[in-house]
């Protein structure tokens, strides 16, 4: 029988015999630094490993140019394992320092550490693949989900509306973080849809009556949206940005105008309200304005569902691996990086820690512990994931990990400049570990499946998923 520390000892050795490849990897989707569903160089380079690590490959699930399966095993149960690998638009970011200085005008960052997300999910997958490969008495079945678009268009919904995780067992994903905890708690459903204004063009000094004006309606849509706000619940969240202005002349009237829209809500049925009345506020613009408006439907997730079944087992093998030992030169650099951060930002990260390690973080910011589980408190995330949507076909369990300073916002340069760090690799890698071993002894006990699958029921209470994406909504294509 393969005890606890049998299995920690098999999955360290694993891991840390194949660290370079891991950590390289990494440091290369960090420089691909590729936007939702254009992360054609970030996917080659996962199904290459995977594939020379023995995976067998399936390219363009449901529809996704840049989304993948491999899978290695064979039987049940089926365990997944799931990596994203998208950066964010005008983060671009030089690695290593502690002050603003973008690599790239207005390029792209990995600003929610995405590229040791996809890495540390593939490295965790491998790791199951040593296992299941040293003993093949056992069943079992591991698959890598490479998972496009999380930031924004949503790759895991159409792998879940498109019946992919029907025959999987259980799914384990992770977050780089400032901290080393399981996750237990939910989050906010989101929809994005963009709309587009077409007015007429005239001169606006000569003849401003002629014209029609697709920038007003944009700003008007944007007015109305702010009145909704105080119209919501306090959860809700509506954000927007111009991706499209009109042009740069402003004695010009502008024939056509673009805004794009997030409407965030703690459960489905909320955000899909919402997001109905912003449509009808657009609607509104474009007849105070006599312009014409078309929406795009460009993705959406659902709230996400905890499972306490196997985020239990997820922070006992967490544990048991324990909190990275980090070098000076390591805290130094994180306390560069922490010392650049709004004051507002150290107080709430010392909040959440209380105020005994909020004083010691600030001094040393690298968590050398692992955080508390408890399941008796849901904790409630503003932003949105798309592993909601796998969270309600399949139980689902996410840790997070130390990757960056302590206190460190997502979406942020800072997040960028330390995505090919030392202590982000370290925490990559434990990340790995402790999904890794989650899976196994998921594998080899599957009564482990069977409580987690009834507590998912039981959460559910009834409800089945609803895809907030229709069926007519499809993933873009390449250039699109």
């Amino acid at each position: 029988m393969t005890t606890t520390l049998d299995l920690t000892q098999f999955i360290s050795e694993a891991i840390e015999g194949k660290r370079d490849l891991f950590t390289n990897g990494s440091d290369q989707i960090w420089g691909f630094a590729e936007t939702r569903f254009d992360e054609f160089q970030s996917a080659e380079l996962l199904m290459g490993m995977l594939e020379s690590e023995g995976f067998t490959i399936e390219k363009g699930v449901a529809g996704l140019e840049t989304g993948f399966i491999a899978s290695y095993g064979s039987g049940l149960p089926v365990i997944a394992l799931l990596g994203e690998y998208d950066a964010l638009a005008d983060l671009s970011q030089e690695a290593g320092i502690s002050t603003y200085q973008p690599a790239q005008p207005r390029g792209n960052g990995h600003g929610c550490g995405h590229n040791l997300l996809g890495i540390g999910a593939l490295a965790a997958a491998v790791a199951v693949k040593d296992y299941l490969q040293e003993h093949p008495e056992t069943q079992g079945t591991v698959r890598f989900y490479g998972c496009p678009a999380e930031e924004s268009g949503y790759g895991k919904t159409y792998l879940a509306r498109e019946g992919y995780f029907k025959d999987v067992d259980a799914a384990l994903s992770w977050h780089p973080h400032s901290l080393n905890a399981v996750m237990h708690g939910s989050s906010n459903a989101v929809i994005h849809g963009t709309f587009t204004f077409k007015g007429i063009s005239a001169h606006a000094a000569a003849a401003p009556h002629l014209g029609r004006s697709a920038l007003d309606a944009v700003e008007l849509m944007n007015i109305g949206s702010n009145y909704m706000r105080e119209h919501m619940i306090d959860q809700a969240r509506i954000h927007y940005a111009i991706t499209n202005s009109g042009g740069l002349a402003p004695n010009v009237v502008q024939a056509e105008a673009e805004v794009t829209y997030l409407v965030r809500a703690p459960e489905s049925t909320q955000v899909r309200s919402l997001f109905e009345r912003l449509v009808k506020v657009a609607e509104g613009a474009a007849l105070m304005t006599e312009t014409t408006m078309d929406s795009k439907y460009e993705g959406a997730c659902a709230n996400l569902i905890p499972n306490s079944t196997l985020e239990k087992i997820m922070h006992q093998h967490l544990v048991a691996f324990g909190a990275p030992e980090y070098e000076e030169d390591e805290y130094n650099y994180a306390k560069a990086i922490y010392e650049t951060l709004p004051l507002q930002n150290q107080q709430e990260a010392g909040a959440l820690v209380g105020p005994e390690l909020a004083p010691l973080l600030a001094e040393r910011p690298l968590p050398n512990f692992i955080a508390p589980y408890s399941d008796e408190r849901e904790t409630f995330m503003g932003g949105s994931t798309d592993v909601a949507d796998v969270s309600w076909n399949v139980p689902t369990a996410q840790c997070i990990t130390t990757t960056m300073a302590f206190g460190t916002p997502l979406h942020a340069w800072q997040t960028v400049a330390q995505g090919k760090s030392s202590f982000a690799h370290k925490g990559m890698l434990l990340a790995a570990k402790a999904m890794a071993a989650t899976a196994i002894e998921s594998i080899l006990y599957p009564e482990i499946v069977k409580e987690a699958q009834r507590e998912l029921l039981d959460r559910l209470g009834g409800e089945s998923y609803d895809c907030l994406v229709p069926a007519d909504v499809q993933p873009p294509k390449r250039g699109e």
